[in-house]
């Protein structure tokens, strides 16, 4: 047989066949006296196996591997590891279909998508058109990519029904064109570090607290002066509180 006939018979194309060769899993033929390669039953066999291992989901180094055990031993490793593999990504699949599913049944926010535990902390939230409030908002969705966002959720969930929250939103709005000298600042940063929960400290990784961190810089960068100075002395607070 010859490479395109060889190919078809096994449902392969020249191209693959040609691959094998390359990668070492399929013998080069012998070849005929006009130069062609001419390839036996044996060949087809051995390219048949080749392309139901490949099925099965074994990369080519497993395949050469298993193709050098002739007792089958190591077939049996490998397929045992792979159903395992297989296990595990049916597992992850089976999760990020649930979630997809707690997404859609979510009431619709405009951070979406984020977790259904934030969705429904967010849809909880009062109506406001603070600006400062709405950079919470920003906030927390990026926690729920990076912290125990369940427990801090669950943390804030009390604060939601607390109308005082809302009035230290006010408060830091209105030192939107302030100075960063403001004498309003060092209160309001300790009366926002006060309404901070313990638990939400707990949760919260340890290396994202400090001030001097990265991402405290770009918080502090995000705000006009004296917002951002009572940013910076509310997160000192916290750092020097630390979690209960």
């Amino acid at each position: 047989m010859r490479i395109g006939e060889i190919a078809a018979l096994v449902g392969l194309t020249s191209r693959a066949v040609r691959h094998y060769h390359h990668r070492g899993l399929l013998p080069e033929p012998t070849r005929r006296a006009n130069g062609y390669r001419h390839y036996s039953v044996r060949d087809a066999v051995l390219l048949a196996r080749i392309r139901r291992l490949t099925e099965l989901g074994l990369g080519l180094d497993e395949v050469r591997d298993v193709l050098a055990d002739d007792a089958g031993r190591e077939l049996a490793e490998v397929l045992d590891e792979l159903d395992a593999d297989l296990a595990r990504q049916e597992a992850e699949i089976g999760a990020r279909r649930r979630r997809l599913a707690e997404l859609r049944e979510s009431p619709p926010s405009a951070e979406a998508p984020v977790s259904p535990a934030l969705s429904r902390l967010l849809g909880s939230l009062p109506v406001t058109d603070s600006p400062t409030a709405a950079k919470d908002r920003e906030l927390l969705t990026l926690i729920d990519t990076t912290a125990d966002g369940d427990r801090i959720y669950a943390a804030l969930r009390p604060l939601t029904r607390d109308m005082d929250i809302l009035a230290l939103y006010r408060r830091l709005d209105e030192l939107v064109d302030a100075a960063a000298g403001d004498p309003r600042i060092a209160p309001l940063a300790q009366e926002l570090a006060a309404a901070v929960p313990a638990e939400v400290l707990a949760a919260l990784p340890t290396e994202g607290r400090p001030v001097a961190t990265g991402l405290g810089a770009a918080l502090l960068a995000d705000f006009p002066p004296a917002q951002a100075e009572v940013v910076r002395q509310m997160l000192e607070a916290l750092t020097e509180r630390g979690p209960a």
